[in-house]
């Protein structure tokens, strides 16, 4: 496999904050607007982008959730072992402008899955994504991101991992090519 660092260090932290930039752009402080992190990996971006949030607007209550998706995915029956995470979501979202967040968006189907297990906590007044990492040219489902980090340009035999400095000991976006 050959790695090839998309995004790391400084960088990794430039390009959260900008995230942060423009969602205060459109949400200013957050009153009417809540963060939700899809399991397992989006909920990092989410605890790091409402930290983020926090410091830049102190006087702010930034509402950030965890949900957990495993049984609205379209391949849960195809898998072998489900092992189900946590859904936390201890406020309203009702009537809300709720932006959810993953690490990485590439086929769509996550997302789909994600807007499927919202509903269950109610009709929010709309959804926004934002995604870490856009993987263009891969959807298999018609999803567009409203907030992107980084664009990437792969094909379907490459990976993309997102390490975590709380999970991983360090921010990093690595695109992994098989070695011909």
């Amino acid at each position: 496999m050959q790695n090839l660092t998309l995004l790391d260090g400084q960088k990794f932290q430039i390009t959260l904050q900008r995230l942060c930039r423009q969602l205060i752009e459109n949400h200013n402080d957050f009153s009417d607007a809540v963060l939700i992190g899809i399991q397992p990996r989006g909920i990092y971006v989410a605890k790091r982008i409402a930290e983020e949030l926090r410091k830049i607007l102190p006087g702010s209550t930034i509402q950030q959730g965890d949900l957990d998706i495993t049984f609205y995915r379209d391949d849960f029956r195809r898998r072998d072992q489900l092992v189900p995470n946590q859904t936390k979501i201890d406020f309203i979202i009702e009537g809300k402008k709720v932006i959810m967040m993953d690490d990485v968006l590439w086929t769509g189907r996550t997302i789909r899955a994600a807007m499927d297990a919202l509903q269950a906590f109610g009709r929010p007044e709309k959804i926004e994504l934002l995604a870490l990492v856009d993987r263009r040219y891969s959807r298999h489902i018609p999803v567009e991101a409203d907030y992107v980090g980084i664009e990437v340009d792969s094909i379907a035999s490459q990976k993309v991992i997102v390490s975590w400095l709380e999970t991983d000991g360090e921010d990093r976006i690595v695109l992994l090519s098989e070695a011909k």
